[in-house]
């Protein structure tokens, strides 16, 4: 397996675990139980964000450019919300 495949997957377990973690404390009953997902959220979401940028200083995750007409239109669609 190489290096891109592993961290392809590891990115994809650590989206799942931040899944998790969200609705972990959405759903908690008590304010320490609360606070202890989304403090694992937190910590998740910052490996997160290390391992995608290091994906994408390697050309293994690229960002598309939007079209313009296409921001537009979304910008139109949500800004009565």
């Amino acid at each position: 397996m190489e290096d891109r495949d592993i961290m392809e997957k590891e990115l994809l377990v650590i989206k799942g675990a931040c899944d998790l973690y969200q609705h972990g404390a959405i759903e908690s009953s008590t304010a320490n139980v609360h606070e202890a997902f989304k403090c694992a959220l937190n910590e998740t979401l910052n490996i997160q964000n290390k391992l995608y940028n290091l994906m994408a200083e390697r050309g293994w995750y690229k960002m598309e450019m939007a079209p313009q007409p296409q921001i537009d239109t979304a910008k139109q669609k949500y800004s009565n919300y």
